[in-house]
């Protein structure tokens, strides 16, 4: 039960104050428009709050609070309204909200989609959202008949008197319950009487994706549009010098042709004009500092920081001193490459800056960062600035960034007219913010049981946050650049683990499931290291190290019982084993490989994950196979390569993606604990590389300690 001043200020974090007609810049629909003024009021309806918004005709508007990237935040976000709400599933529209911090995730503390938390940080107040405007709409029929609110309940869209069998369809209680107070207390329901959550549902924007209504941001048009290929210098850090331009501006099609500081930007009526134009410009570059700089220069600077620069993350009893000799000691060496996202659709963004102000069509993680840029570039307020979400071809962390909108309303205001900046694949490939890189040196003691008794991990590598939001590194440590390292759940006596801030220049940024995504896979595989030394099964090593962790003991087991641990597998083929606990989730799989002509075969891929309460079970379903896609990638092909400053791969014939022949059969468990939910879209992901590598070092007797996997 929540207090009526708790909810308002719950609710107020995200705009969700239940106050009547309370419209929070929620933009104007054709439901709203009818009252001639813009107002649902007029119009008889109903908007209790941010979310909500309810007309006598019937017609319901729920507001999605969150990019949809392909991970399901347009089903899930209705799925906790309409639950507490006891709505009809489907019997509404959807829109996307508007740049407004009024809609910013409690867990995250910003208008951001991103770290597997539209469900963890929304769960709640969401809920809430829901029973608070169900039982003003309950208030409304029990004034309406006489009668004490206990009296009533819902079903789906009707409020029921049990005693006489009277009944009223929400959209003839709206009118009357605009004008009631919100209630003192909310009362979410009980779990056994679930209707929605917890039910496999189909994604509400499947439809418009088959019939192509769906907006994506490659599909804005405004009307006299100019699409824009830039030429950015391909060096990090280097600036333009000079650039002739002549042939390029008598190109077909071509209609300007503007300086940047980092390149040069050619404006044609159709983008094909202008990528094409683009190659017509002869330009000469100052290339900085980083003109040098090559991947054997990188690991020189992370081997000689790794101490020099190290902090503590995490010290338990004797740290690094309870060391023992060399017998008893086994080392490794471990490193994990650059990252691109490559995201499906293309970056773009779309701007139109006007003496009114700026509009900008954008596939964005982050409107209100989006909103903030706009407004700084063009020189207005942030209220002058319209951001309109679209459908995102995928996300992974690159659409948190904003250099493609500053890009856009940057070419929008000099060119007088709206711009629509495209990148081309080796654009986006050359010109991303990284998976940062990371070498990382370990050592691990063994008591007389063949457990450890001390762990020491060393971490080299740059620092997202540093760039990101420097507050967020506190003592030198990176939180990002060492989660799933200093939090990992062994239980050993002496711990030491330390992190050194090694930028070489190349920038980096959110990665899907971000540290975890390599961590997982250092401290996974040099966990089996030890278990194979000290010949004990990898899953009763992990299961003795946990002791009594019941969460990830219990996807442990479960994920050893589907995939038959220990039993008779087809010749030539061996199971890994790994496990992480990442973005309140926990998750465990089984990998099942061989090796074929030299080069690693993923055959099945077992995985429980235990997220808590699982909303919509057919999304954490979908969920995994995608992890399971982007992290098999990452491990079988995924390097970024650095060469005089500059990225060799281009496209996907040299940093390839997994083609549909290597996917891998997938089996899921969800194990229900019964917690709180926790993130989907991330977790699957940090356990995939080290169970592959560890089921590949069964077969060989060699530990892979560097990604890509090369087995050469």
């Amino acid at each position: 039960m929540t207090t009526r001043r708790q909810f308002l200020k719950a609710s107020a974090a995200v705009g969700g104050g239940l106050l009547v007609g309370f419209r929070l810049g929620a933009p104007e629909t054709a439901m709203a428009a009818e009252g001639g003024d813009g107002s649902s009021e007029a119009a008889g309806g109903f908007q209790p709050n941010a979310w909500v918004e309810m007309h006598p005709d019937g017609r319901t508007m729920l507001t999605i609070s969150g990019s949809e990237m392909g991970q399901g935040a347009m089903t899930v976000i209705p799925m906790m309204i309409a639950e507490e709400l006891d709505l009809p599933w489907g019997a509404f529209d959807t829109r996307f909200a508007p740049a407004d911090e009024a809609y910013s995730n409690p867990a995250l503390g910003a208008q951001v989609t991103g770290g597997s938390a539209t469900v963890r940080g929304f769960y709640t107040t969401l809920r809430e959202v829901g029973a608070a405007t169900r039982e003003m709409l309950m208030q409304a029929a029990a004034n309406r008949w006489g009668v004490p609110l206990s009296e009533l309940r819902t079903e789906p869209g009707v409020v029921l008197h049990v005693a006489t069998g009277r009944q009223a369809e929400y959209k003839t209680l709206v009118g009357d319950a605009a004008k009631l107070e919100p209630p003192e207390n909310v009362f979410t329901k009980d779990r056994a009487d679930f209707r929605i959550i917890g039910k496999p549902m189909k994604r509400l924007d499947s439809p418009q994706k088959v019939n192509g209504q769906a907006q994506f941001g490659m599909d804005a048009r405004p009307g006299n549009v100019l699409m824009a290929s830039v030429e950015r210098c391909p060096v990090f850090g280097g600036k333009l010098k000079s650039v002739q331009a002549g042939k390029a501006r008598k190109a077909a099609n071509v209609e300007d042709v503007i300086e940047l500081d980092y390149g040069v930007a050619v404006l044609a009526r159709d983008w094909w004009s202008a990528d094409q134009a683009r190659k017509k410009l002869w330009i000469e570059w100052d290339e900085g500092e980083l003109a040098d700089l090559d991947d054997e220069a990188i690991d020189a600077q992370f081997r000689a920081g790794v101490t020099k620069y190290a902090r503590p993350a995490r010290t338990e009893g004797r740290g690094a001193d309870a060391l023992g000799s060399e017998a008893n000691t086994l080392s490794a060496t471990y490193r994990v490459p650059y990252l691109a996202h490559t995201t499906m659709e293309p970056m773009n963004a779309t701007a139109s800056v006007t003496e009114a102000g700026v509009t900008v069509w954008v596939p964005t993680q982050a409107p209100g960062s989006v909103q903030q840029v706009a407004a700084e570039i063009a020189g207005v307020s942030p209220e002058q600035v319209t951001v309109h979400t679209t459908f995102l071809g995928g996300g992974f962390g690159r659409r948190f960034e904003t250099d493609f909108v500053r890009e856009a309303v940057t070419l929008s205001k000099q060119a007088g007219r709206p711009v629509k900046v495209i990148y081309s694949r080796p654009d986006d490939v050359q010109h991303d913010f990284y998976r940062p890189a990371a070498y990382n040196e370990l050592s691990a003691t063994l008591g007389d049981d063949g457990l450890p008794v001390a762990w020491v991990h060393r971490i080299a590598g740059p620092s997202i946050w540093s760039r990101v939001a420097p507050g967020m590194v506190k003592d030198g440590i990176d939180p990002a650049a060492v989660e799933g390292a200093a939090d990992h759940p062994y239980q050993i006596e002496n711990i030491a683990v330390s992190y050194a801030n090694v930028d070489p220049g190349i920038p980096v940024g959110f990665w899907r499931s971000v540290g975890h995504s390599h961590n997982a896979y250092i401290v996974e595989s040099f966990l089996d290291e030890l278990a194979r030394r000290a010949e004990i099964d990898p899953v009763e090593y992990r299961r003795r190290l946990l002791k009594d962790d019941s969460r990830h003991i219990g996807v442990l087991e479960r994920v050893a019982q589907m995939a038959g641990w220990g039993s008779d597998l087809p010749e030539g083929q061996a199971q890994g084993v790994a496990l992480a606990k990442s973005f309140g989730s926990y998750c465990a799989e089984v990998a099942q490989v061989s090796i074929e002509n030299g080069k690693p075969r993923v055959h099945k891929v077992f995985c429980a994950i235990d997220c808590g309460i699982a909303v919509n079970p057919a999304g954490v379903e979908r969920q995994i196979h995608s992890a399971i896609a982007y992290g098999l990638t990452a491990a079988l092909s995924g390097k970024i390569t650095i060469k005089n400053g500059r990225v060799q791969e281009q496209n996907f014939h040299n940093y390839p993606a997994l083609s549909i022949d290597q996917m891998p059969e997938v089996e899921i468990s969800i194990v229900d604990s019964g917690q709180p939910p926790g993130g989907v879209g991330e977790p699957p992901l940090p356990p995939l590389a080290p169970a592959v590598v560890n089921a590949l070092a069964a077969l060989t007797g060699k530990p892979v300690r560097s990604l890509p996997i090369d087995l050469g």
